[in-house]
């Protein structure tokens, strides 16, 4: 068995800006559950970055730890990549931005390495307005560790193992919103309609831009029964898993209109219901953003699309007033001025 990508592609294959075809944004084959929402997401990222004809060598990709920092492997695979550890993706993204601005940084995790392990890197990435694009994938459990809750997934709901999650949610676009990032999105993975022109947005935006993307996952699903109860099999008509078998399951998608609803169906057979914002409301108010939130949790939705945009702001670079240049092209002549500028320095400091 192989997961190295076939080489072959159409020859007729069209071509952006830069004369690349979307190959050229490819990485290798996915090795998650089949019909993964993450996987979904990757190939948005794909098109989108495929569609800005952004040169795949200015792209810096960066995760964390869990199935959806593995997701980096199956997308853009001539970008420069970083695979840092639990929690920890924003500082290693903002040291690689302060060092190289002219790169795009585009960093993934997940509603673990987000929510839990990592909400003091990404409170303090959206303080600093760092200038990336962070998506979450975000399917409210722990699917490298057999599928316990995560700090996002509903209050009542059961986990794979039966146990009910007594905690409330994180709400991530909330906290986003809460925290000033400036601009915020939510999305679904199988809505590739609506999550391609949000990716496309948020590389383009110059400051922190956060989507929350709902990802199910097929193998734990983190949403009211158990795929281990007897009910659930009967229902069904399933055998019980064995430990080291995945049953394949499909891909969820949807399409839906904006300002209008559509109930999801999972793969254990709960639904979710998503909202799609309409056009007519105002991206630009973060308190109607909050507002607009709050009402779709009221009423057990989850709501879709552009929450929140500043179109203008400034970056970590333009508070900081960093040096216009990239700091690895900078020559010894300005990051050594000599010992008579160091002690007019010191001089000022006595």
């Amino acid at each position: 068995m192989t997961y190295i990508r076939p080489q072959f592609r159409h020859p007729a294959l069209p071509k952006n800006d830069l004369g690349y075809t979307s190959k050229e944004y490819e990485g290798a084959l996915s090795t998650l559950c089949a019909g993964c929402g993450h996987d979904s997401i990757s190939g948005s990222i794909i098109q989108a970055c495929y569609e800005l004809s952004i040169a795949p060598h200015r792209i810096a990709k960066l995760s964390g730890i869990g199935c959806s920092s593995k997701t980096p492997t199956y997308f853009l695979g001539n970008s420069h990549g970083f695979n840092s550890v639990h929690g920890r993706m924003p500082s290693v993204a903002t040291g690689a931005n302060m060092a190289n601005r002219d790169l795009v940084y585009l960093g993934v995790s997940g509603d673990g390495d987000t929510a839990s392990i990592g909400m003091g890197q990404f409170v303090h990435a959206i303080r600093r307005n760092l200038n990336m694009l962070y998506i979450v994938m975000n399917n409210g459990c722990y699917g490298l560790t057999k599928g316990q809750d995560s700090a996002t997934a509903d209050e009542g709901s059961k986990s794979k193992a039966g146990s009910v999650n007594p905690f409330q949610p994180i709400d991530l676009a909330g906290l986003a919103l809460e925290l000033g990032a400036t601009f915020v999105a939510q999305s679904f993975s199988g809505d590739k309609e609506q999550l391609v022109p949000l990716i496309k947005e948020g590389l383009s935006h110059n400051g922190f831009a956060f989507i929350n993307v709902i990802s199910p996952c097929v193998t734990f699903n983190n949403n009211p029964g158990s795929t281990k109860s007897y009910d659930y099999v009967r229902e069904h008509l399933e055998a019980s898993p064995a430990p080291d078998f995945v049953p394949t399951k499909k891909e969820i998608k949807t399409r839906y209109a904006s300002g209008t609803g559509t109930d999801i169906r999972m793969h254990d057979g709960t639904s979710i219901r998503l909202e799609k914002m309409a056009h007519d409301r105002n991206p630009y108010s973060r308190l109607e953003a909050m507002n607009a939130l709050q009402n779709s949790r009221n009423k057990n939705e989850i709501l879709t699309g552009l929450l929140f945009v500043q179109p203008v702001s400034d970056d970590l670079h333009q508070t900081i007033q960093s040096s216009d240049k990239p700091l690895n092209s900078l020559g010894k002549d300005v990051l050594c001025p000599g010992s008579s500028t160091l002690a007019t320095i010191n001089a000022d400091l006595r």
